[in-house]
């Protein structure tokens, strides 16, 4: 089982004492105005989508971790990877993707997070390359992007929303070059 942790978090597998702190992030309409069509979730939908990604886990050895608290045992959200089905042009990629509760925002939660998922990805897992997607105006989503290394690439339109999106990316040669680059103190 893939279990990572870092200063305050632990991102690790699902688990069916998830579904219910899971499908209150995703009932939230704020939480989703920036995800697809912008609707929320229900607990039943929010079960499958946590069903489906435990089975791209099993299937593929990598997908979307939950983020839980140390501290707490909370669960914030959820990080990590899927492939961006909903945009085709891209394709084959793999994106990062975060998603957290409100309670969460502001507190580098998802900037910590998605950056050890992306270690993950690239030292463990070996990908080659990541996208991230963020409809234009989601700028906090793209703050995380710009934190983790990535770079805007394009912009386009999704196919099944018509909503507006920006296209970030970085490979794992970029990403190891920047990791030799010293953060300065208190940049982190």
């Amino acid at each position: 089982m893939t279990t990572i942790e870092t200063s305050r978090l632990v991102l690790r597998r699902w688990h069916e004492h998830d579904v219910a702190p899971m499908a209150a992030v995703n009932a939230d309409p704020e939480v989703m105005r920036w995800i697809a069509d912008g609707r929320v979730r229900t607990e039943a939908q929010t079960r499958l989508g946590i069903e489906a990604m435990e089975r791209t886990w099993d299937t593929d050895g990598i997908g979307m971790f939950a983020v839980e608290l140390r501290a707490t045992g909370e669960l914030a959200g959820f990080t990590g990877f899927a492939v961006p089905n909903f945009l085709p042009e891209v394709l084959p990629a793999i994106e990062i993707g975060w998603r957290l509760g409100r309670a969460f925002w502001g507190r580098g939660i998802a900037t910590e997070a998605a950056a050890a998922a992306l270690r993950f990805g690239f030292e463990e897992h070996g990908l080659d390359r990541v996208v991230s997607i963020a409809q234009i105006g989601n700028a906090a989503s793209e703050r995380v992007m710009a934190k983790i290394g990535l770079r805007p690439e394009r912009e386009t339109v999704t196919p099944g929303t018509g909503r507006a999106v920006r296209v970030h990316h970085l490979t794992r040669a970029e990403y190891r070059g920047a990791a030799a680059v010293p953060t300065p103190p208190g940049d982190a």
